[in-house]
């Protein structure tokens, strides 16, 4: 079974000299619209480099520890909320820009996908570059806010199974913290193995307090929710600010 930096970076790959249409659309766009956020057929022609991230993650079956967003500043701060923002690249993270040189996630311009570390420059595959195409790109990292770590995401959920997560509340409303076990974690015979969405939208229910019968069912529950998620899923406040991806495009985006 292929790593998550791996996984995403053959997804990413896949399409590399893609370029979007002369009226803006794009395939990633469309699939954004269809899989995930249908509310506005405006993703279907929006600047797409966020778009094409998770795209990717869903092709490489990893949206979970990625995220899906179509709006760079809202996927920033939602790694940073994860506990999983980074000053230091690796393969398979995820780098937001900002064209001005700040440090700032608001100011957050652009995002693209870790390739390769060669010292102090970094390779990337980047959506929405040199205003339509997909492409590998070479960089050194003055213009770098941050960096996700999908990776450290996986990390800070647990493969243990300790946390179960249901959909509470409206799409669009903010990220949610789950809440942390003590140290030894909850007993045994209470803990169940399903993590099924990403906690952006989720919240975490004590397995503790829920009799055997009614935890098998919301295991069930929650594994029709998994297979629902794509359509429905993330913080997208991109979709209500008509923002994807990042509109200050530069030359040397």
């Amino acid at each position: 079974m292929a790593s998550i930096d791996e996984g995403l970076l053959e997804a990413a790959q896949k399409y590399l000299g893609y370029q979007e249409q002369s009226s803006g659309y794009t395939r990633f766009g469309d699939w954004y619209y269809v899989n995930v956020d249908s509310s506005d057929s405006y993703f279907r022609t929006a600047p797409w480099c966020d778009m094409f991230i998770t795209w990717a993650a869903n092709q490489a079956g990893v949206e979970k520890y990625v995220g899906e967003f179509a709006y760079t500043v809202d996927h920033a701060r939602w790694f940073k909320s994860q506990g999983a923002w980074s000053n230091r690249p690796e393969p398979g993270a995820i780098v937001f820009y900002d064209w001005s040189g700040s440090k700032d996630l608001g100011g957050i311009d652009h995002a693209g996908i870790v390739e390769r570390v060669d010292g102090e420059r970094i390779s990337t595959i980047e959506g929405n570059v040199d205003r339509v195409w997909l492409k590998r790109k070479e960089r050194d990292q003055n213009k770098v806010v941050g960096y996700g770590l999908p990776k450290k995401v996986r990390e800070k959920m647990g493969d243990g199974g300790r946390e179960v997560y249901i959909i509470e509340g409206e799409l669009g409303s903010p990220p949610l913290q789950p809440a942390a076990f003590g140290k030894a974690g909850p007993p045994k015979a209470a803990t169940a193995s399903v993590t099924s969405a990403s906690p952006d939208s989720m919240t975490l229910i004590d397995v503790m307090a829920v009799p055997a019968g009614s935890l098998a069912m919301l295991i069930g529950a929650t594994l029709i929710i998994k297979r629902a998620r794509a359509r429905r899923v993330a913080v997208v406040a991109g979709r209500h600010r008509k923002v994807a991806c990042g509109r200050h495009r530069t030359p040397s985006d």
